[in-house]
């Protein structure tokens, strides 16, 4: 079928920089605020269970309506829904600046995480339509790259605004980004034809099981959730049924919310596997780290903010490095590496955080290790991808990739709140969150350092699993051959 909603940009690279605003707030906001949770706890009062769905609210809603939107954008346009997203993200973040208790910003966070959805999916959705094909894997490896700096640099953000203007500074940092995208993006996208697929159904059967699933994934594994004792329980079992019927309604569509004929192309299926476990292996150092420091060091929220800024000095070094690497090296070659970095600084930060004889300051090279191999893995893992799937299946491939990503960042977040603080008492939880362990001392503080190392040996050992998962790609090289082929089209257009 043809792509009527195509419409190749004289200048896409505006369009790329209209985006890129839209996607700097939306991971300045997910990041920034996992250095300002003791502050946001201790202000607003916040339970555990509050605290933790501070975080896990807008990623759980985010995660669940990337493919959703991204196939209403196909009926009903990319760019209306984008504009929509972006003023929906802008008014939540205004609501949580405003938030007078911990139960009014989890519902605006909720709400800021529908409208980031919006913008993740049609950001990627609009740059397949607007750059040539033989540009499009170089546009959506520097658009990975543009969200994964924001999302690294985003605790320093979040530590200084908090330092200078309280918890509030974040949003009030972010909120001027978001309308800064949307006056861009007003005035740079152009409105085109609407409709690719107008005449295919939305399959909602799949967009509530998928929901669903992810929801009962997140409860399962969320502490808090409710007086009963067996809830989790409940939620693991109807998970599991959840995913066996989500693929059988998926297989049995003509028109299906996830095309899952792709994971059959043996180097796609390796590529999103290694997505996801890259993303639950690296996302929630930041968040570890920056509690540890608060709740046992007692060290303010800027001093986290910079305690984990090697993490986005080594991603820019390691990403930009990539970009060039890529034509000599093969995908295989260079992922492997970087999760082999990741779990090297994972180990190596998990055994310092230690209070009876570890440093976080010596933490800073191990951290700059993880970005930097965050940083190797995230562009050749894209581009292998983009070049990897067929022309006309690149979108909806960067759809899963992006929904994988933000799985693997949900489950991260969820797994290291969840072990981190187990067996602790309700009391003691509360303190974590709100940086004030270290007041109750005692064996409260012990058991939670040992926990915090625990998890990051455990998240250590998921990159170790990422190297052999990415030593199993092709050994073909998609992004040389793609390089030259690009050189050639270049040639023929301009003669």
């Amino acid at each position: 079928m043809t792509d009527l909603a195509v419409q190749r940009h004289p200048h896409p690279w505006r369009v790329f920089s209209a985006t890129s605003i839209g996607v700097v707030a939306v991971f300045l906001s997910l990041s920034g605020l996992t250095v300002a949770l003791p502050t946001v706890t201790r202000e607003l009062d916040a339970s555990g269970a509050q605290s933790t769905w501070i975080l896990l609210g807008y990623m759980l809603v985010t995660t669940a309506l990337i493919l959703v939107f991204g196939r209403l954008a196909d009926i009903i346009g990319r760019r209306p829904l984008y504009l929509a997203g972006l003023i929906t993200f802008a008014a939540a973040t205004g609501l949580c600046m405003l938030a007078p208790s911990a139960g009014w910003l989890v519902a605006a966070r909720v709400v800021q995480g529908v409208g980031a959805a919006a913008i993740v999916t049609n950001n990627t959705a609009l740059l397949t339509d607007t750059f040539p094909p033989h540009l499009l894997g170089r546009a959506l490896g520097w658009n990975a790259t543009v969200a994964a700096v924001a999302q690294v640099v985003g605790p320093l953000v979040g530590g200084a605004a908090t330092a200078v203007l309280g918890w509030r500074g974040l949003f009030a940092v972010v909120l001027p980004v978001a309308l800064l995208a949307i006056v861009a993006s007003i005035r740079v996208i152009p409105p085109g034809p609407s409709r690719a697929v107008a005449r295919e159904p939305f399959d909602l059967a799949g967009a509530v099981l998928s929901t669903a699933l992810l929801a009962a994934v997140v409860l399962a594994l969320t502490p808090g959730v409710g007086s009963a004792p067996w809830l989790p329980w409940v939620c693991g079992g109807a998970s599991v049924v959840l995913a066996v019927v989500f693929v059988a309604v998926q297989i049995r569509r003509a028109h299906p919310l996830v095309d899952l004929s792709l994971f059959r192309n043996r180097g796609i299926a390796l590529v999103l596997v290694a997505v996801l476990v890259n993303a639950v292996a690296t996302y929630a150092v930041t968040l570890l780290v920056s509690l540890y420091g608060q709740a046992v060091e007692g060290i303010s929220a800027v001093t986290a903010g910079a305690l984990v800024m090697p993490v986005a000095i080594g991603t820019v070094v390691a990403a930009a490095a990539a970009g060039s690497l890529v034509v000599r090296f093969s995908p295989r070659t260079l992922t492997a590496i970087g999760m082999a970095l990741n779990a090297a600084g994972l180990l190596g930060v998990a055994l310092l955080l230690d209070p009876d004889g570890g440093s976080l300051g010596a933490t800073a090279p191990l951290l700059f290790v993880l970005g930097c191999g965050n940083g190797l893995f995230m562009t050749p893992s894209t581009s292998a991808l983009m070049l990897t799937a067929p022309a006309d299946r690149r979108g909806i491939a960067n759809g899963l990739r992006s929904t994988l990503q933000n799985v693997g960042y949900l489950l991260s977040t969820a797994l290291a709140l969840v072990f981190a603080t187990a067996g602790l008492s309700a009391a003691a939880r509360q303190a974590a969150y709100g940086g004030t362990l270290g007041e109750l001392g005692g064996g409260e503080v012990a058991r939670f350092a040992d926990n915090v190392r625990a998890v990051g040996i455990a998240l250590a050992v998921v990159a170790l699993i990422g190297v052999v998962v990415c030593l199993a790609f092709p050994r073909r090289n998609p992004t040389a051959t793609v390089h030259t082929l690009e050189s050639v089209t270049t040639l023929k257009e301009s003669a």
